[in-house]
């Protein structure tokens, strides 16, 4: 499970930028997950306490918000959700794609007190 290694990499990244200013209470992590990236979201909140033990946000809620897998028809420029039709144009049936989101893995907000 590479989740547990890149929450670590998270966990280090909020702390350094919390300590920089000043901040010594975290209550929430948001993360934001596109439906194409290789981040499973129900490991990631399995492995987040392991992550978080013995840190300061080891008292912090987490929360994940899913961004849809959206790609571009190269034939008929309609944008469509990826997944739900499966990486196939439902407008024209095309297999030519472009992919415009859903590939994210990024700290979205940091709610400290």
């Amino acid at each position: 499970m590479h989740e547990l290694g890149v929450v670590i990499k998270v966990v280090k990244t909020v702390e350094n930028f919390a300590k920089s200013n000043g901040i010594t209470n975290i209550d929430t992590l948001v993360l934001q997950i596109g439906q194409l990236s290789s981040m499973i979201p129900r490991y990631i909140e399995a492995c987040y306490p392991a992550a978080v033990d013995g840190t300061m946000l080891e008292d912090t809620r987490l929360e994940i918000e899913i961004l849809p897998g959206n790609g571009m028809c190269k034939s008929c420029h309609k944008v469509f959700n990826l997944i739900e039709n499966k990486y196939c144009c439902p407008y024209c049936g095309g297999e030519n794609i472009q992919v415009l989101s859903g590939k994210e893995f990024m700290i979205k907000e940091i709610i400290a007190y």
